[in-house]
């Protein structure tokens, strides 16, 4: 049976997890006293796949069963998205609780952590937005508050990361690693099932046989088509196997019944049409989170939630209020929001050294795509993903005229202004209803809907991205915030930043490990001291020598 989850107050006070059906209201609870538990709170992340291939979305070609345990234990979503088809823009907004076009992180890629050039071909050199006033990676807050935070491996936030944000973000980060009794927050990116891995394990053992794989209808039914799908559902086997690692400690160490865990994919699956879509193909997620003791085990929820909304979810399921300036809304915990979702929205710009700007509006039932460059295929050649056997036949089979009219609609030219679906009768989005007399008043609330929130959300995809970068940038590098000021007070040494949204950090001379300034220091410690802030350079390392 679906029913809304509406777990609240008890993943951190001792009582009773509720829950109610499908369109009845949850009633928000307050925290009683201070019986705060705070949860440790894992997310375990699948690079570029869709809910599609997966067996708790009612697709059972391969068996997944360390997923599948887990989603037993928890609760499935079956309307997550992703704001951007990709993973740089997607992964600002989970960090920040933001929409990209408002952070000014909308193209893939801005900041490029290995090479300075990053887009050669169009005279583009890696560089971070300064993103709006407030606006911070949220695990700060979960530092700041006490909690352990890592991160295994990935970053790739669009921007340069803040050293605020983590505790230890490598290879080897571990909520392990911790202090006793501490709780913590862990991360842990899995791209066994990336893009690139149709291609690069091309050759490996297949799990499934190809004849035996679904071909959706937008796919032509051939030989390199289902090859490249048996590799994905291999792939999955394999992600399977190291999320089972992860579950596993969690259980020898004790923690697996009272966490809240997050599986999640990073976008859309890893295919044409799928990863840089706007279909839901490319933006909608797989999405199971475990409560504290499986409340809501196996149910099903059809909330719309998008990442904006997990940043604020995951403050609030430790008990910190979300800031004013994040855009999402925290869907459980006691800063639950008051209102459900209508809408999600979502973006295209740049990917890599090509401009296609699209914006989208989705609802349960209805998806609006509007087109800004209507004389280009929505299938432009990235070069990254010609590399894949299926996009060089796709391409092939669109030349020589031998795919059907839902298959060449992906790349075919010119691609239409507007495009409308409806979700329930079309879930493929193979039917474009836009010009459908009936649909008129639809097209007309979905297409006002989708200006509002350009209009209020201050979408920066508007502006020209060398534009944004001169007004962010000051002889092509990034501005470096003002060297703290120091004050030497009773209760201990002050410090302040001139930019008020700084953050502090200090550390002592012998640590690595950078801590964020919350109150003064003791006069008697010696330490080393900077701010930061997202799009700036560090300021100037202040040495201070205890008295």
């Amino acid at each position: 049976m679906k029913f809304r989850a509406a777990f609240l107050v008890s993943i951190f006070v001792l009582g009773t997890l509720t829950s109610c059906k499908k369109g009845e209201k949850s009633d928000s609870h307050a925290l009683e006293g201070n019986q705060i538990d705070r949860p440790n709170i894992i997310w375990l992340v699948a690079e570029d796949q869709s809910p599609q291939w997966f067996p708790m979305y009612g697709d059972h070609t391969i068996s997944l069963p360390n997923l599948e345990a887990l989603a037993a234990h928890g609760v499935i979503f079956n309307n997550a998205v992703s704001p951007v088809p990709v993973c740089a823009p997607a992964r600002s907004s989970l960090i920040t609780g933001m929409y990209p076009t408002s952070l000014g992180t909308h193209n893939m890629r801005t900041f490029n952590a290995y090479k300075k050039e990053n887009q050669p071909d169009i005279g583009l050199n890696s560089y971070s937005p300064i993103v709006p006033e407030g606006v911070k990676m949220f695990t700060e807050y979960l530092r700041k508050d006490g909690y352990y935070c890592t991160n295994g491996p990935k970053e790739d936030y669009n921007f340069k990361k803040l050293q605020s944000a983590w505790d230890e973000s490598s290879k080897k980060a571990h909520w392990k690693k911790r202090k006793a009794g501490q709780p913590f927050f862990s991360v842990f990116n899995f791209s066994v099932c990336h893009e690139s891995q149709i291609w690069n394990r091309s050759k490996d053992s297949l799990f499934v046989a190809p004849d035996k794989v679904p071909v959706p209808p937008y796919f032509p039914d051939n030989e390199v088509v289902r090859h490249d799908i048996a590799v994905n559902y291999s792939n999955l086997k394999r992600l399977d196997d190291q999320v089972g690692e992860i579950l596993k400690q969690l259980k020898e160490d004790g923690l697996y019944d009272n966490s809240i865990i997050f599986f999640y994919g990073d976008h859309g699956g890893p295919f044409p049409r799928h990863k840089r879509a706007l279909y839901d193909t490319g933006v909608k997620v797989p999405l199971i989170i475990k409560f504290p003791g499986n409340e809501g085990a196996g149910s099903t929820d059809d909330r719309l939630i998008s990442f904006v909304d997990f940043a604020p979810t995951v403050l609030s399921m430790a008990g910190i209020e979300p800031p004013k300036v994040m855009q999402g809304m925290a869907q459980f915990g006691p800063f639950k929001g008051n209102r459900e979702s209508q809408y999600t929205f979502h973006t295209s710009d740049r990917f890599d050294g090509l401009y296609d700007r699209l914006r989208a509006v989705r609802s349960e039932r209805y998806k609006y795509i509007k087109s800004f460059n209507t004389d280009l295929p929505h299938a432009i050649p990235v070069a990254y993903r010609e590399q894949m056997g299926m996009m060089r036949k796709l391409r092939e089979m669109h030349t020589e005229g031998r795919l059907n009219s839902v298959q060449s609609h992906w790349l075919d030219t010119p691609k239409p202004e507007e495009e409308l679906y409806d979700l329930q009768k079309d879930p493929f989005e193979l039917i474009n209803l836009a010009n459908s007399p009936e649909h008129k008043e639809t097209l007309l609330h979905y297409r006002a809907v989708l200006d509002r929130w350009t209009k209020t959300t201050n979408d920066l995809g508007r502006i020209p991205e060398s534009e944004l970068m001169a007004q962010w940038l000051l002889n092509g590098e990034q501005p470096q915030l003002q060297a703290l000021e120091l004050e030497e007070k009773e209760n201990g040494v002050r410090l302040i930043a001139k930019r008020p949204d700084a953050t502090i950090l200090w550390k002592r001379p012998q640590d690595s490990l950078w801590n964020i300034y919350t109150e003064p220091l003791e006069a008697e410690t010696s330490f080393v001291a900077k701010a930061e802030r997202i799009g700036y350079l560090d300021s100037e390392e202040l040495t201070y020598h205890g008295r």
